[in-house]
């Protein structure tokens, strides 16, 4: 009976698995993939059984979009949902064995195209180093019924640029687009390959390449044969002759004495003083072999010192800090410069990574992280990540990785406003440092994120802890802190009880009606210069760079302008050229008028280079450097003039804002605001608020150790209310005087603004689109809606620009008010004349 039992129930089985098989051959498997386009929806793909059984969130797949190009994709989600309005295309293939892109990722993703009205492919392309983002690239190659050319010759009438392109293809089986244009010397070679694919000559197809390439060291080792005594003696005497392959074995041994540690191949050449030729001479004999181990691009030494002690203000602040966490709040810590901020940070630091925890510590500049590096990994060793836009592509991946997979590597991740968007799974603690600049927004492409809001968002997303750092808090922080919103602390001691620097403001309008200038330089200014200079160093401040922004005729008082903006071009002295700052244009500096003819030139307003130029005829003596744009652009150019700075190489240096970030400098007494005006005229309603900012973070640089420093503003109107603050260190003052404005124009913190940018090449379109788009949204948000308005510059890489400005009130619905504006969008754009203007929506736009 048992007997019976057990056979029926082993048929049952059988029966069941394969119904279970057959239902498995029919289900049909989809998973929803983000394409790194700027289309809103997302995109289904069919996928099998055993692809649905291994994929998962996250994952990289390529799949075919349009006719023939494959794009990289990333999983968003898996199911059984067959498309409703088209049918699925099956994927090209997988690309990874585990996901690139976690769940809260995905879901902070989300959260940033729908806060910031963008597609989440546009979010995707700015988070992925770009080696990730493996688009397809096409190739041409021979068909099998392509004749020879001899053949082709006498039968069909072929053009030189095709004839190039089949004879290139006799000696190579495929070429690229790329290539093909570089052998014809043409950018369009569009005709003859559609000319040779018609005639069934060549076919094209698509491929995908892994583009990140990991760091191979060469190493050196003894081959075995040489392992004992007596072949070593025999080796010894059969290289008497080769004197130099000799050295280098004898350095080997002498290396590989008493140590298991590989022997690099270039300090092998360095310690037998030989080339690599004599290596590669030693590896063809059979007497050594070379090897190659895997090595991160970035690394630092496990040398770490104890944190610092703090002061009873730091300590203060630190309870402080540590009991608005305990409520689960944003902290805002303001602290005035040189009140040692960095070192409440350190402490927060060491307390998370105890708790096996993550850290990001974002910066507004790059400028920065050269300074901080170096203070951060005294305390914390290889623990640190850096990951900026200086980086290369494979740093960029390698960083991505460690942080991914959570690596003892990467506690701690330093960067700028793009590391908000990197792979955390574990973060305990986030610092945002200089909370209140404006280069943590981003402007262009999309997603235009502010990394300190989004970093809000993450750290709740995560249950992570964050504190906003700055002396001089952005209005919209120091508001939700006075609102209860946040927690505040603050510290209003600098470290050491050393004084805040002294500011004097000295009149410009005086000082050139009685004589008292040289050059741009004011005799105050000199005469404080001539003191620092016996022993300490001088900071100047002005915030325009290249030698001057305009170049006028005294004949007719033409200008040169861009051909493609409506701005003047800036004139390098360095380099004799003109150039322009929004779209890259340059050309020779011209020596006469394009317009009439006249010798007769002269520059307008000065830059850092004049300045530079200035100061080397009044103090020959001095070495005088300049930080702007021109003299930072490769990797290490902020490295080079801070450190040269820092070791006192250099006397006066002269900056562009970067200067004003945090930079710390031991020897500097003096610090001179070249020009206060053009920032306090900008026409913006931030002007005021963003002039405090920078002169109050400038004269910060100033007698941050042991001696009160001095700093020199020089203004045509010393007596306006935001110098005066600035002259008081009273931010109070300014918060409110500010605040008031902004309740009477409606400006944030008290109303949101989203700008609509409107962009085309043609003035009259560019009128009409922004005209009917500011009418349709009139009639949901009546006076609320500014505009359309042309900007100061108007036309930028020869498109023209309006915007339109929404301010949406605290009460009112961010999200319908969002769904409204892309309501009135897709109507927009499926006017056939609008579809061709671009529409910019920037949402909290700076």
């Amino acid at each position: 009976m048992i007997y019976k039992s057990a056979i029926v129930l082993i048929s049952l089985v059988k029966t069941l698995n394969s119904n279970l098989n057959f239902y498995i051959c029919f289900v049909q498997y989809y998973i929803d993939v983000i394409l790194p386009i700027p289309l809103v929806k997302l995109f289904t793909y069919s996928i099998n059984y055993e692809e649905y059984k291994f994929l998962k969130a996250g994952m990289r797949v390529a799949v075919p979009f349009g006719k023939s190009k494959l794009y990289t994709a990333i999983v968003f989600s898996v199911h059984q949902n067959e498309p409703e309005t088209y049918e699925a295309k099956d994927i090209h293939q997988i690309l990874d064995e585990h996901s690139v892109v976690n769940s809260f990722q995905l879901k902070f993703w989300k959260w940033i195209s729908e806060y910031y009205m963008c597609s989440l492919g546009d979010v995707m392309r700015a988070s992925l180093p770009s080696s990730f983002l493996l688009e397809s690239e096409t190739l041409i190659s021979k068909t099998l019924i392509s004749k020879t050319l001899i053949e082709i010759s006498d039968d069909v009438q072929l053009t030189d640029d095709e004839f190039i392109v089949l004879e290139a293809l006799g000696r190579q089986s495929s070429l690229k687009i790329a290539e093909v244009s570089s052998l014809l010397n043409k950018k369009n070679v569009l005709k003859p390959i559609k000319g040779l694919i018609s005639r069934g000559f060549i076919k094209l197809q698509e491929e995908i390449y892994e583009q990140y390439k990991p760091k191979l060291v060469k190493y050196v080792r003894l081959a075995s044969e040489y392992n004992s005594s007596d072949s070593l003696q025999e080796l010894l005497e059969t290289l008497s002759r080769a004197k130099k392959q000799k050295d280098a074995v004898m350095a080997y041994f002498s290396l590989n004495t008493g140590t298991d540690k590989p022997i690099k191949a270039k300090f092998l050449e360095e310690k037998a003083s030989v080339s690599s030729a004599v290596l590669k001479g030693l590896v063809g004999k059979g007497v050594l072999e070379f090897y190659y181990i895997q090595t991160d691009r970035n690394q630092f030494n496990n040398d770490t010192s104890s944190s610092k002690n703090l002061n009873r203000h730091q300590v203060k602040a630190l309870g402080e800090v540590n009991d608005v966490f305990s409520e689960d709040k944003v902290c805002l810590l303001r602290g005035v410069t040189a009140s040692g901020k960095t070192e409440i940070y350190v402490k927060l630091i060491e307390k998370v990574f105890k708790e096996g925890k993550q850290v990001l510590y974002l910066l507004p500049e790059i400028a920065l992280t050269t300074q901080l590096i170096v203070r951060l990994k005294a305390y914390f060793g290889n623990k640190i990540v850096v990951y900026h836009s200086k980086y290369s592509v494979n740093e960029r991946v390698e960083a991505w990785n460690k942080v991914l997979l959570n690596n003892k590597e990467a506690q701690l991740v330093i960067g700028a406003r793009s590391s908000v968007l990197l792979p955390f799974s574990n973060l305990g603690l986030i610092v945002v440092d200089e909370e209140h600049e404006q280069s943590f927004k981003q402007f262009d492409p999309a997603p235009r994120y502010h990394a300190r809001d989004a970093a809000i968002v993450l750290a709740k997303l995560q249950q992570a802890n964050i504190v906003l750092g700055s002396a001089t808090p952005a209005i919209e922080s120091y508001f939700n802190a006075k609102s209860n919103k946040y927690g505040l602390v603050e510290i209003l001691h600098r470290h050491n009880d050393v004084l805040m620097p002294e500011i004097e403001l000295v009149d410009l309008k005086d000082k050139y009606k009685r004589k008292k200038m040289k050059g741009h330089f004011s005799d105050r200014l000199l005469e404080e210069i001539d003191l620092a200079i016996e022993k300490e160093q001088v900071i100047l401040f002005q915030n325009r760079r290249g030698f001057s922004p305009i170049v006028e005729c005294g004949t007719c008082g033409e200008s040169t302008q861009c051909p493609s903006c409506d701005v003047s071009l800036t004139y390098h002295q360095y380099k004799k050229q003109l150039r322009c700052h929004y779209c890259g244009y340059q050309m020779a500096m011209q020596y006469a008028c394009l317009s009439c003819g006249s010798n007769d030139l002269d520059t307008k307003g000065f830059g850092t280079e004049q300045l530079e130029k200035e100061l080397n005829a009044l103090y020959p003596d001095l070495k005088i450097g300049r930080m702007d744009l021109d003299t930072t652009r490769g990797k290490y150019g902020y490295q080079k003039i801070i450190t040269a700075f820092e070791q006192h190489e250099i006397d006066i240096l002269v900056g562009t804002q970067m200067l004003t970030k945090g930079l710390d400098f031991k020897n500097v007494s003096l610090v001179g605001v070249m020009s206060a005006d053009s920032m306090l005229n900008f026409p913006d309603f931030r002007a005021h608020e963003r002039s405090f900012q920078l002169m109050s973070q400038v004269a910060g640089r100033a007698g941050r150790f042991e001696k009160t420093g001095k700093v020199i503003i020089q203004t045509y109107n010393p007596f306006h209310n935001i110098l005066q603050q600035v002259s008081t260190h009273d931010y109070v003052s300014m918060y409110k005087e500010q605040l008031e404005q902004r309740h009477v124009y409606k400006y944030p913190p008290i109303n949101k603004l989203i700008k609509i940018t409107f962009k085309h090449r043609d003035i009259n379109k560019v009128d009409f689109g922004a005209d009917w788009f500011a009418k349709s949204l009139c009639l949901s948000f009546g006076k609320n809606v500014l505009g359309p308005e042309f900007p100061s510059v108007s036309r930028v890489r020869n498109e023209y620009i309006k915007h339109v400005l929404l301010k949406v009130p605290n009460g009112q619905s961010a999200v319908q008010t969002k769904k409204a504006i892309l309501k009135v969008k897709n109507s927009f754009m499926s006017v056939k004349d609008f579809r061709p203007i671009k529409v910019i929506l920037n949402v909290d736009t700076y």
